[in-house]
């Protein structure tokens, strides 16, 4: 295992939840599935403790797992819009002449 990547009960520990927190997560899509050792074992990025602070916080604010699933639904949509228009090598971003018509999602 390399220095970046942390076993289960180490990010559980040093993101302050517990190993079933992460599992849960990883079903809800809000990590994705870490690489696996040959015998099975998780090996996350290091990464992913940022990611799982940034959760905690967002829930420490009000937002439920729910809200923060169609935040990241948003800008994924974003995203691809984003990707779609610099594809196109449009000259706007909000009003693409390219021919692909579609605004970019704005909340």
């Amino acid at each position: 295992m390399t220095a970046r990547e942390l076993r289960t009960g180490e990010l559980a520990e040093r993101a302050g939840v517990n190993v079933q927190t992460l599992r849960y997560y990883e079903r809800r899509g809000l990590l994705t599935a870490p690489a696996r050792r040959p015998s099975g074992q998780r090996r996350y990025p290091e990464a992913t403790l940022d990611r799982l602070r940034t959760i905690k916080a967002v829930q420490r604010l009000g937002f439920t797992l729910t809200e923060i699933d169609a935040k990241i639904d948003h800008l994924t949509q974003v995203r691809q819009a984003l990707l779609a228009v610099l594809d196109a090598d449009c000259d706007s971003l909000t009003n693409c002449s390219c021919g692909l018509g579609t605004p970019l999602p704005v909340r």
